[in-house]
C-alpha cells in the first residue's frame, strides 16, 4: 500500500517481499517524475521497519541521485 502524505513524501507499508519491492519501485518512479519537474532535489528512500518505508523528494539529496537511509530505532 502506498500512501501519499504530500506532493513529495510517499509512505509504503507491505508485509510480503514482492509487494514491498513493487510498491517501493512504484513510489520511486512517482518521486523521480516529481524531481524531474523541479530539477533541484534527489530522492531519499528511508526504511523505518521491515515493513515500512518512505520515499521522498529531498533537498538533502543532489538532483539525479537516489539515496537510502535506515531510521534507527528509538532507545527506550
Amino acid at each position: 500500500m502506498i500512501k501519499n502524505h504530500s506532493d513529495i513524501v510517499l509512505e509504503i507499508i507491505a508485509h510480503d517481499p514482492n509487494t514491498l519491492e513493487n510498491d517501493l519501485n512504484a513510489a520511486v518512479d512517482i518521486a523521480r517524475e516529481r524531481a524531474k519537474k523541479e530539477r533541484r532535489h534527489g530522492i531519499l528512500v528511508t526504511q523505518h521497519s521491515y515493513t515500512s518505508y518512505t520515499v521522498a523528494v529531498s533537498q538533502d539529496v543532489p538532483y539525479g541521485q537516489t539515496r537510502e537511509a535506515r531510521e534507527e530505532p528509538a532507545n527506550t
